[in-house]
């Protein structure tokens, strides 16, 4: 019996379970994400998860939030990216001064043709310059020359000229992707260096609470196409842990189905919700590179459609004064009051003014509170912003109470709440999908009472019965989850979409889920694939989608946690692309290599060559991303063109995936 320890830190809570390989799931704990330092939620969510005594635990797996949130706020190290090859017109097109200081951009004359051909000879007195002026300022280097996936010898010899001149991590492009477009190739390599001592800082902390708990097993973490990686590798490729959770999810998704054909998993979490699809058991991959915060990388990873939807999205009226849910995320009512009771006595007075007033002010069920400290933001703060701060600092307060005085006032403070919410450090607390679901006996969470004194509330301003009102919002998010669960069917049927002029589709969309006989046409949609739900609250919501969708439903067991399960559940998947092409003007063929070239007069020595160091390349790196007993499969892709009678030779891409179980501790 092997126990395994699966961690998932994800937006709203961070998940634990122990595993058995045999009997599956031993124990699981939940714990809320602590954002300012998500070492705090993962040591509660394993201190909750673990018995008395402990067994010994021989792997332990870490799926996190931490790589895709950082790049979509705008965190991480300072780097400096040295660009071999490259013109400024190139830079600027690229973009990639939103990601790297202008400042700290080198361009090196250097970089190589489409053929591999050495363009220009590599300056390495301005590559030595360049990382000694720089190095004392920033964290990291990122190195990208200029068809480098063609030919890697100069990003190699700036790499090694940038570790014996300093300590800090490099990352050269050509690691990171085979692929051509150098400018999206630098910006991933940029990306991937800003992030490792971000990534480094939680692996150490993540260390000392496994070995405060007794527990000294191999630590791995999960790439965002669900395989998994120990942590000396994902130091060195963190960008490659973008989408990390919701790959986790699909993989943990299909292990606890059970289910080996196509099938949509849907996975409801606090502040988002994400679609993927199976394929024959597997999870479609994005291989045009995964898209996270505006920024198209070139990281191969699970395709997922995320909406801003949750259990703890807000509930509030649109413009047209009709009941609406999400985007934005709260903490539930029911939650906020069980960790400050005083919470409810707040919402007791506001209903009792509603009920004299006859009327209810829309602030009324609103909460504020603080998120983290601010830490080095202090100085940036107004005064306003400030003041703001130090109310907070006893517990949440009402946003009605915030907000009294002139109206000059209340502007005043609503753009500095505004402010202080964007960067991270208050949250608000209001009515929620989750409170509506605990107020209906469907769900618990937190406070009862809280929860029902906010449904209150909201249904006065309806002018329904509270159970009616949390009903509404209950179906509210079933109609936006079967929305979006069309949407991503129409995009596997030829990439189909939706859009804003298309009032004909969305009209049959919107007829499909509606749950009353009202209007003219009574339209059907039936899915053929099947629907697995995972989240807390997947078979409350799910359930009703999947009986409008005709299709059918599996909530597994464990579907709370199957995040933390996919972390475990996974195994070491490497894989190494080598490119053969004819030289132009002789009957010579290059192989392309992650080191370097290699030119042979005939095709047939090209290939075997190629297949053979695939082979042993992609073998090499599975043993040093953690895997035991790895085999190799091999495929090889030949393409040709025709020209009047004859076919012509193009290219030849031998492809080596090696797969292996995480080695265990002995």
């Amino acid at each position: 019996m092997s126990i395994l320890l699966g961690i998932d830190t994800g937006g709203t809570y961070t998940d634990a379970v122990l595993f058995d390989n045999e009997r599956g799931v031993i124990s699981a704990a939940k714990a809320l994400t602590t954002k300012r330092d998500l070492s705090i939620g993962i040591r509660n969510a394993i201190e909750a998860a673990l018995p008395k005594p402990a067994p010994e635990i021989r792997l332990v797996s870490l799926s996190s939030t931490l790589a895709t949130n950082a790049i979509v706020e705008g965190k991480g190290s300072r780097v400096c990216l040295l660009l071999i090859g490259y013109d400024s017109d190139t830079v600027a097109r690229a973009g990639l001064e939103g990601v790297v200081a202008s400042e700290h951009i080198i361009l090196v004359q250097g970089g190589h043709t489409v053929t591999g051909e050495e363009k220009s000879p590599l300056d390495i007195n301005a590559a030595r310059q360049a990382i000694l002026t720089h190095a004392p300022h920033v964290a990291a280097f990122a190195i990208s020359g200029f068809f480098s996936v063609r030919n890697p010898m100069h990003e190699l010899r700036a790499k090694r000229l940038a570790r014996q001149l300093t300590k800090l991590p490099v990352t050269c492009g050509h690691e990171l992707s085979t692929h051509l477009d150098a400018p999206r190739r630098a910006l991933t390599a940029a990306l991937n260096a800003r992030l490792t001592p971000l990534l480094q800082q939680l692996i150490l902390e993540l260390r000392g609470i496994l070995t405060s708990q007794g527990i000294h097993a191999p630590l791995m973490v999960v790439r965002g196409d669900g395989s998994l990686m120990d942590t000396t590798m994902a130091l060195e490729r963190p960008v490659e842990t973008i989408l990390s959770g919701p790959a986790a999810s699909v993989i943990g998704a299909r292990y606890l189905s059970n289910i080996e054909g196509d099938a949509f998993i849907i996975d409801i979490g606090g502040t988002t919700t994400d679609i993927a699809t199976l394929h024959s058991g597997r999870p479609r991959l994005n291989l045009e590179g995964a898209w996270v915060g505006g920024q198209r990388t070139m990281i191969e990873a699970v395709d997922v459609r995320t909406i801003g939807l949750g259990g703890d999205s807000e509930v509030l009226l649109d413009r047209a004064g009709s009941l609406s849910v999400g985007p934005r995320r709260v903490i539930p009512l029911g939650l906020l009051a069980e960790q400050y009771p005083l919470v409810i006595d707040v919402l007791r007075r506001q209903l009792e003014q509603a009920a004299d007033k006859h009327t209810v002010d829309t602030r009324m069920g609103s909460l504020v509170t603080l998120e983290r400290s601010p830490g080095i933001q202090q100085n940036s703060l107004t005064s306003t912003q400030q003041q703001i701060l130090t109310v907070l600092n006893d517990g949440p307060i009402p946003l009605s109470q915030l907000l009294e005085g002139s109206l000059e006032h209340q502007f005043l403070y609503q753009r500095s709440l505004d402010s202080l919410q964007e960067h991270g450090l208050i949250v608000a607390s209001a009515f929620t999908p989750t409170d509506a679901l605990h107020v209906l006996g469907q769900y618990r969470c937190g406070s009862a009472e809280a929860a029902t004194l906010g449904a209150a509330l909201w249904s006065r301003r309806l002018n329904v019965s509270t159970e009616e009102c949390c009903k509404q919002v209950v179906q509210k998010v079933v109609v936006q989850l079967g929305q979006a669960t069309i949407a991503t069917a129409l995009a596997e049927e030829g990439g189909l979409a939706l859009n804003s002029q298309d009032s004909v589709g969305r009209l049959f969309i919107d007829r499909a889920l509606a749950t009353d006989d009202s209007g003219v046409l009574a339209v059907t949609i039936s899915m053929r694939r099947p629907i697995i739900g995972v989240g807390a609250p997947a078979s409350a919501y799910l359930r009703p989608v999947a009986a409008q969708l005709r299709t059918d439903i599996h909530i597994p067991e464990h579907a709370e946690v199957a995040s933390a399960v996919g972390a475990v559940a996974s195994g070491v998947v490497q894989t190494i692309r080598v490119l053969i092409r004819p030289l132009d003007g002789s009957n010579a063929f290059r192989v392309h290599l992650p080191f370097g070239v290699r030119d042979f007069a005939e095709l047939t020595p090209a290939v075997s060559y190629a297949r053979d160091s695939a082979r042993r390349l992609a073998r090499r790196r599975a043993h040093e991303a953690g895997a035991n007993y790895v085999k190799v499969h091999i495929e090889q892709h030949d393409q040709t063109a025709r020209v009047y009678n004859d076919r012509i030779y193009i290219e030849t891409e031998v492809i080596a995936i090696a797969v292996g179980r995480p080695r265990l501790k002995q």
